[in-house]
C-alpha cells in the first residue's frame, strides 16, 4: 500500500499490519483494499490488518436509507460496498480495515462477526471498558449510567464502535473504527447505523485519556485470542 507515510510489520499469526499516518482519503483506500484481497486470493500477498485515519465522511452501507442522511452538505458521503448503514469516520476515530482469508479461516460468516466484535470488546476491556452487543444492532455498545437514564427508565447505552464488511471470494475487507478522540457533533448529519435511540461515545468522552497508539497496542495484544489461524 502506497499511501502517505506508513510502516509495515509482521504481528500475531504472520499477518501484516500496516499503520498509515495522516489522513487517508476514502477513494485511495478503497482502492488499495480492492488490490489487496485481490492479491490475497491469487497468492500474492498474505493477510493484512491496515489502521488508519479518514477525512470527515459519511459512508452509506448496503442498508443504507436516505433518511438516515439528516445533513447531506455537510461532509462528503461515498457508498460503501459494505453491509450496514450509514456511518461516520473522521479524525480521532480508529479505522481498521481487516484483510484476512476465510478460506483459510473457515467460511463462516456470523462466526467471522462474532470474532469482530469479540476483538473489539477484549481491545475495550484492556482500558477498563465493558463492551456489549445487542440483538438487532450493529457495532459495540457502552451502558451510560452517568447519563440521564432513557425515557422508558432504561440505562442509556452509547455507540463506541461499528463493524461493517464485506466478503469477495471468501476474502474480507472493510472492517471496524473505534472512537479515540472524534468530534461527536460529526454524527450529527447521520442516523449512525439507522439506530435514532441511542447515542454514540468515544474512549476519551468516557473520561479516559486514550490515545491511537494506546489503542493501536490494545487491538494487536488482543487479536491472537480472537483470531487463532487455521490452515
Amino acid at each position: 500500500m502506497a499511501t502517505g507515510e506508513f510502516r509495515r510489520r509482521r504481528g500475531p499469526s504472520m499477518v501484516e499490519w500496516i499503520e498509515s499516518r495522516g489522513l487517508v482519503p476514502y477513494e485511495t483506500a478503497l482502492a488499495e483494499m480492492e488490490a489487496r484481497v485481490a492479491a490475497i486470493h491469487e497468492g500474492r500477498a498474505g493477510e493484512a490488518i491496515w489502521l488508519l485515519e479518514h477525512p470527515p465522511l459519511y459512508t452509506a452501507g448496503t442498508s443504507a436509507r436516505a433518511e438516515d442522511l439528516t445533513d447531506p452538505g455537510r461532509f462528503p458521503v461515498h457508498v460503501a460496498g459494505r453491509g450496514g448503514q450509514y456511518t461516520y469516520h473522521g479524525p480521532g476515530q480508529r479505522v481498521i480495515y481487516v484483510m484476512l482469508d476465510l478460506n483459510r479461516r473457515g467460511r463462516d460468516v456470523r462466526a467471522f462477526v462474532r470474532r469482530l466484535e469479540g476483538w473489539v470488546i477484549a481491545t475495550l476491556a484492556e482500558f477498563n471498558v465493558t463492551g456489549e452487543i445487542r440483538e438487532g444492532r450493529v457495532g459495540v455498545w457502552v451502558r451510560r449510567p452517568d447519563r440521564a437514564p432513557n425515557p422508558d427508565g432504561s440505562v442509556r447505552e452509547d455507540k463506541i464502535a461499528a463493524i461493517g464488511i464485506k466478503l469477495r471470494r471468501w476474502v474480507s475487507f472493510h472492517g471496524i473504527s473505534i472512537n479515540v478522540e472524534p468530534d461527536l457533533s460529526h454524527f450529527d448529519g447521520i442516523v449512525p447505523c439507522g439506530i435514532r435511540e441511542h447515542g454514540v461515545t468515544s474512549l476519551v468522552d468516557l473520561g479516559l485519556p486514550v490515545t491511537m497508539g494506546d489503542l493501536d497496542s490494545a487491538l494487536k495484544q488482543t487479536f491472537p485470542a480472537a483470531f487463532i489461524q487455521t490452515d
